[in-house]
């Protein structure tokens, strides 16, 4: 693989657009996320259209893209702060530009249908964030902003997680790389597919049907995405549903299962996903995983 393009740590007086590439957003929560980056020493600028509201969506498609190929191509923008996820993002990805970024990386942050994105750029070679948003900063615990301000500021991660019965104990050292389970099935044979072999793969997933995450496994298994990872990492599987005839088995339960086979390390209950706790984690970013039944630990190894 060619060499990893980490964008630079930010520092006081850097730009950070504010953009969303998915649902409408909130401005109260977007006034209450701008004074939060700001004690940090950053300037925001909104996109254009990140105001606007298209049925459910921030925006048409074309308003979207605008506002995210602005925020790629402008120079003076280090870093680029999705607001929210829901659906939208895969819409907007084939118009636009992201070669910019080859010359002049920034950090691309969000999680959920940000995913896409993760996706897209980790196939270019450039490091991105799973991180969370502003719709999700009034409900998140204080060492989620520790988490977010030492990504960002000083390109620094070690997370730990608890004890899990699934654990499959192990060590490796891999590429960080995945994100929202749905997204990454959806992306399966497109130009923002993901390349698995060797990496360490994170997944987490909200408000899905037990049977679904029980498909989305045996697609990333038939894909050969499960068979030469260096570790799985489970964050979150939040408020999944079941039909009235139970299908029998847990998210952890149906993963466990999926990949029962393989012999790399597996860490449930991580701290990342759709959870008040959501940890960042810098995607492409080489980790030592070690994984045992008391818990995992994720140190940076570079």
């Amino acid at each position: 693989m060619t060499k990893l393009i980490i964008p630079q740590a930010l520092k006081p007086g850097d730009q950070v657009a504010i953009i969303s590439t998915a649902r409408s957003i909130d401005p109260e929560k977007l006034h209450d996320a701008i004074q939060l980056l700001e004690k940090w020493g950053l300037i925001c600028k909104e996109g254009r259209n990140l105001r606007r509201v298209f049925n459910q969506f921030a925006g048409t498609i074309e308003e979207r893209a605008s506002d995210l190929q602005w925020a790629i191509t402008e120079e003076n923008i280090k870093g680029i702060i999705c607001f929210r996820g829901g659906y939208g993002t895969v819409q907007i990805i084939d118009k636009v530009n992201f070669k910019p970024l080859l010359t002049n990386p920034k950090w691309i942050c969000g999680y959920s249908d940000i995913t896409v994105l993760h996706n897209k750029v980790h196939s270019m070679g450039i490091a991105s964030l799973h991180s969370t948003m502003p719709i999700n900063f009034a409900n998140n615990t204080s060492s989620v902003f520790s988490s977010l301000s030492n990504a960002l500021f000083e390109k620094q991660v070690d997370l730990l997680s608890p004890s899990s019965k699934y654990n499959k104990p192990g060590k490796c050292t891999g590429q960080a790389i995945g994100g929202n389970l749905s997204i990454i099935y959806s992306l399966s044979g497109t130009n923002a597919d993901i390349d698995t072999k060797g990496k360490i793969l994170f997944l987490e997933d909200l408000d899905e049907y037990l049977y679904h995450i029980d498909r989305m496994m045996h697609n990333l298994k038939k894909s050969g995405k499960l068979h030469e990872l260096a570790g799985l990492v489970i964050g979150a599987m939040t408020d999944m549903k079941d039909n009235q005839v139970p299908f029998g088995k847990t998210a952890y339960e149906i993963i466990q299962e999926a990949t029962a086979e393989f012999t790399y390390p597996v860490c449930y209950d991580f701290p990342f996903g759709h959870i008040d706790d959501n940890q960042s984690v810098i995607l492409g970013m080489n980790y030592n995983l070690s994984v045992t039944l008391e818990g995992g630990e994720l140190r940076n190894s570079e």
